[in-house]
């Protein structure tokens, strides 16, 4: 009864594989020259990580014979999606007032907080994942401009692989 109210797909190899391509990334934001090109990485990064983690979730879903469907499943979408559109929102915002140097510091703390209060329904590992996200991303605040894809590297990237690979192994691919 407890698993039925616990979202067990969240994707381990999926999301340490969503690490990785947001590492690559981070290497390629640093090489722009505009804030126009290195807002474009970080969106095609975004667009990559959700196809992998949408997959992933669905394979995982259907592997162990669960559904995505359930109340459980609905409540996490339902808790993650807030926080991310606001995130889309605020992009918009500090793109056209010149300030993408937030950027790093608005998506770390809005993906944590996504991941935080959707993982009240998943995995324990899951809502831990998110608070560290959090922390980045207000430490991200703190730090000069010019640690963003440092700062995007070690929590879109670093954080990712290592949680996934920690999801992975204790509750499955």
């Amino acid at each position: 009864m407890a698993r039925a109210a616990t979202v067990t797909s969240v994707p381990g190899w999926g999301g340490a594989a969503m690490g990785l391509t947001a590492i690559v990334a981070a290497w390629f934001a640093a090489r722009q020259s505009t804030p126009a090109e290195w807002l474009a990485v970080w969106l095609g990064e975004a667009v990559i990580a959700l196809g992998i983690g949408g997959i992933s979730m669905v394979r995982k879903a259907g592997a162990s014979g669960s559904s995505l469907q359930t109340r459980a499943g609905r409540l996490f979408a339902g808790a993650f999606a807030p926080p991310i559109l606001a995130g889309a929102v605020l992009t918009a915002v500090c793109y056209r007032a010149g300030m993408t140097s937030l950027l790093p510091g608005v998506w770390l703390l809005l993906y944590g907080t996504a991941v935080t209060v959707a993982g009240a329904f998943s995995v324990r590992a899951v809502p831990i994942m998110g608070g560290c996200f959090m922390v980045l991303g207000a430490a991200a605040f703190a730090l000069p401009p010019g640690t963003g894809n440092v700062m995007m590297a070690v929590g879109f990237g670093g954080l990712q692989v290592v949680f996934g690979i920690v999801i992975a192994r204790r509750h499955g691919g």
